[in-house]
């Protein structure tokens, strides 16, 4: 009997931790498509990119807001004359946004534009992320690219079939993860190769690594999930059915709260993770 007990065990995929998800706050409907919320723990301030118009309209109309923590909107366009900005990395005291085809460097202290790095040949620049190795990798959601930000160069750093639909980007233990379509990729930026992390067909817009191998994603569609290799995935929640979206989600690990851009609802929505 112990020996057929054992069997059935191993053979059962191994289940995460049980996890829900507890409302906080929200703000009003008053940001204009917000895609993507980042977390900065250093002035313990909250920013919202804004497409406000067609994610590739380059319009000019595109900002980003201010937030504190518990969801006030200090102010509603702190940065402006942006196109279609989406995903956010920080880099000492300025803040990186992806504008389509170009990255905006942001001053935070002067709240000021500094300059725009172009992306040669990019389509649909998507999430930003900052490496340990002091560069800023960017994905390209319609060329299946990674560009990369270096010496003040923003240039094509890789485009491989297996990179289509790339979007939420993260860094862990000198890797970068990736999001696609299928699901989770890890690449070693010192060899350039890549290894399939986890299958999770439905794409991950935002993606933030929780530690032990676990990591919260969301897709632009609605859901927010954990998921983990050689485990099933935890829903959290699923909007798909309303039509609220949960795009490049933010979080802020002390609260253990997530941060969801709401896309067309044109709101933050703030979640505590709770076990």
């Amino acid at each position: 009997m112990k020996k057929v007990i054992l069997f059935i065990a191993f053979c059962i995929p191994l289940i995460l931790t049980a996890q829900s998800l507890k409302s906080v706050w929200e703000t009003p409907h008053i940001l204009k498509v917000p895609e993507s919320v980042f977390y900065n723990g250093q002035t313990q301030q909250i920013y919202v990119s804004s497409i406000n118009g067609k994610t590739t309209a380059k319009d000019g109309n595109g900002f980003i807001s201010l937030l504190s923590p518990d969801g006030k909107i200090l102010k509603l366009k702190w940065i402006q004359g942006l196109n279609g900005p989406k995903g956010m990395a920080m880099k000492g005291h300025f803040l990186y946004v992806s504008d389509i085809n170009r990255l905006a460097k942001i001053d935070i202290r002067t709240q000021k534009i500094v300059t725009f790095y172009p992306a040669e040949g990019a389509e649909f620049l998507n999430d930003a992320q900052t490496g340990s190795d002091g560069k800023i990798y960017v994905t390209d959601s319609e060329l299946g690219a990674i560009y990369m930000l270096d010496h003040g160069k923003l240039s094509l750093w890789m485009k491989q079939p297996v990179l289509s639909h790339a979007n939420g980007l993260a860094w862990e233990n000198g890797k970068l993860l990736v999001g696609v379509y299928e699901g989770l990729l890890l690449i070693d930026p010192k060899t350039k190769s890549i290894t399939k992390l986890i299958e999770n067909k439905g794409g991950i817009d935002g993606l933030v690594p929780l530690g032990n191998g676990n990591y919260l994603v969301s897709d632009w569609a609605g859901k927010i999930q954990i998921i983990s290799p050689n485990k099933k995935p935890v829903i959290l929640s699923n909007t798909t059915a309303e039509k609220i979206n949960a795009a490049d989600l933010g979080y802020i690990p002390k609260r253990k709260l997530i941060l969801i851009p709401t896309f067309f609802d044109n709101r933050v929505v703030a979640k505590r993770l709770v076990d």
